[in-house]
């Protein structure tokens, strides 16, 4: 007798397993990216990766440095050898004055960035959201940020004399580009989808800009901060080498400047070393961790 069931058998198709798959590789990475990682990372891992590998490049560095010393290579008075330098610190450290020579750039390098972050980022709104701005400036910020900002130093010095004014003209010349060329290209990696999500909620104008456009271009903003302070550094340490004077203070770029005058070389790799050690834990110590937070809020880094 014929069996009178007709519930039809669902019949498996080829491409039926890979699709599940498929899908369920990406809820997988859908919770991944949604998970928060609440675990601290071991001291002994920290060490091993982020302290050691530099602390490594370092001595080798100046194993090589001594090498070329020791093995007559290169002479002295050239390249100091690694305890000239450090008795050169440690002297300015025993009269006092490297915490003022540090301070002086450091005060300047600071305030200088702050003025060029106010400007730069309405700056950057502006050209990024109204079209005749952009066609008018963003021309202009481009070729700005392509020029070494140390053209600006003889014209500045023309400008407002030897004195501070001088100084912040040619940090702004150089950071200010940098700032808003930044921002820009975050505001332009915008999806369209979430300014219309934005308009529809009645985010429009200043609140659209402050809830929506400014979140949403973070990654590309903090870019443009990292790069911005960079160019602060530089410039500042290029008006303080070339426009040295006695009235604007004894800044680490003026004393470099001595060195070379006075054929300094142990003072001259000693002010090398000294600009390095103070512009970096800027970026490493307040904008890496900065950027990572912003990329791990948006599921962009899981593990830290």
């Amino acid at each position: 007798m014929a069996s009178t069931d007709t519930t039809p058998e669902t019949a498996a198709t080829p491409g039926s397993s890979s699709k599940a798959d498929d899908l369920a590789g990406l809820e997988a990475g859908l919770d991944a990216l949604d998970a928060v990682q609440t675990h601290r990372t071991p001291v002994r891992e920290v060490l091993v990766k982020k302290v050691l590998p530099p602390v490594i490049a370092v001595t080798l560095v100046l194993v090589v440095w001594q090498l070329l010393i020791a093995t007559k290579i290169t002479p002295e008075t050239k390249l100091p050898a690694p305890s000239a330098v450090w008795d050169s610190l440690t002297e300015m450290w025993l009269k006092g004055t490297l915490l003022d020579v540090v301070w002086t750039s450091v005060s300047r390098g600071l305030l200088g960035f702050l003025l060029a972050l106010a400007i730069g980022t309405p700056l950057g709104l502006l050209v990024a959201r109204v079209k005749v701005v952009r066609a008018a400036i963003g021309p202009i910020l481009q070729g700005l940020q392509s020029l070494p900002s140390v053209a600006w130093v003889p014209p500045a010095v023309l400008w407002f004399g030897l004195d501070d004014a001088m100084m912040y003209t040619v940090i702004l010349l150089g950071a200010v580009p940098s700032i808003a060329n930044g921002l820009v290209s975050g505001i332009d990696q915008i999806p369209p989808l979430f300014l219309r999500a934005g308009r529809t909620l009645g985010a429009t104008g200043l609140s659209g800009a402050r809830h929506v456009i400014m979140p949403a271009a973070l990654p590309g903003y903090l870019a443009g901060l990292k790069q911005g302070w960079a160019f602060s550094w530089r410039s500042l340490m290029a008006a303080e080498i070339i426009a040295g004077s006695p009235d604007l203070g004894g800044g680490g770029g003026r004393r470099r400047g001595e060195r070379r005058a006075n054929s300094d070389q142990p003072g001259g790799v000693r002010a090398i070393k000294r600009t390095r050690v103070v512009g970096d834990p800027h970026d490493r110590d307040l904008k890496r961790p900065l950027a990572r937070m912003v990329l791990r809020t948006r599921g962009l880094l899981v593990k830290s």
